[in-house]
């Protein structure tokens, strides 16, 4: 039911069976009801009508109202995520260009002996300059949440990688978007870029699957490569800062996030179980 009917249902109704009930009563009972009588039953009327159909209603407009407040709330912060990408993007992004620029001139003049140390530094700096413009792509998602803006991103994020390494991809994406709030859909992105950029840097694999799609109790993200895989539990590593961030945000979504070794393959696993 539209927000604008349930406020005026809640406005109108009252008036309308106090109307209705006078005109009845005026009409039809007045050789069988006293004034006095009828003038005793209107309150009573109100209240019954108030019972039966306003209450209902009354829930049914704060829950509306609960749900426009919360959609409010995660605009905003979409909103200033976009900005401080904009910040990032505008300050130490062009920052860590210009001093690849500048590594890039300066390493033409080095002697044999300083050419091991200056590559570990350009790759530090190249590093640090992935880092950032991951940060900034995990921070820029459109605060309106459209389907067609979010297939897009996950489209862009599989040809990136595609462009980026020699790695066979398939993907296999049938979960409907309605299925997602505009957070979900945002917090889901940001799941499928971190384990994208981990089997990038670190997997050294030569295949890799994506699926998302519905399960039996809810959805799930899964992320499988055939590469060397890791040793322990990743997720507990004090120096996998990526993998860290990803389980607080499952944790705080009330999602389930898996890293499993079988066969040969890593696996990636986000999931929503739902409840019955």
């Amino acid at each position: 039911m539209p927000y604008w009917l349930v406020k005026g249902s809640i406005l109108l109704l009252p008036p309308l069976a106090v109307g209705l009930w006078e005109y009845v009563r005026h009409e039809f009972l007045l050789p069988y009801l006293s004034m006095e009588a009828g003038n005793w039953l209107t309150p009573i009327l109100v209240f019954a009508v108030s019972i039966v159909f306003l209450r209902p209603l009354l829930r049914l407009l704060e829950r509306m109202q609960r749900d426009l407040h919360r959609a409010q709330v995660e605009k905003a912060a979409l909103e200033e995520r976009a900005n401080l990408a904009r910040e990032l993007h505008d300050g130490i992004a062009q920052t860590l260009f210009w001093l690849a620029v500048k590594l890039d001139r300066f390493g033409q003049t080095l002697t044999p002996e300083q050419e091991a140390a200056f590559h570990q530094i350009r790759q530090t700096v190249r590093q640090l300059s992935d880092d950032v413009r991951q940060a900034i792509a995990n921070l820029q998602v459109s605060a309106s949440g459209d389907a067609q803006g979010w297939q897009q991103t996950v489209q862009n994020l599989v040809d990136r990688l595609r462009a980026e390494t020699d790695l066979d991809v398939t993907v296999d994406w049938s979960l409907p978007e309605t299925r997602l709030s505009t957070r979900e859909k945002v917090e889901l992105i940001a799941c499928l870029r971190e384990a994208l950029a981990n089997v990038r840097k670190h997997a050294q694999a030569k295949s890799v699957r994506i699926w998302c799609g519905e399960t039996k109790q809810g959805w799930g993200l899964v992320v499988e490569d055939d590469g060397q895989g890791f040793t322990g539990d990743p997720l507990s590593c004090p120096d996998g800062f990526g993998l860290k961030i990803l389980r607080e945000r499952a944790e705080r979504m009330g999602w389930t996030l898996r890293l499993s070794r079988d066969g040969g393959r890593t696996r990636f696993e986000v999931r929503r179980e739902e409840p019955a």
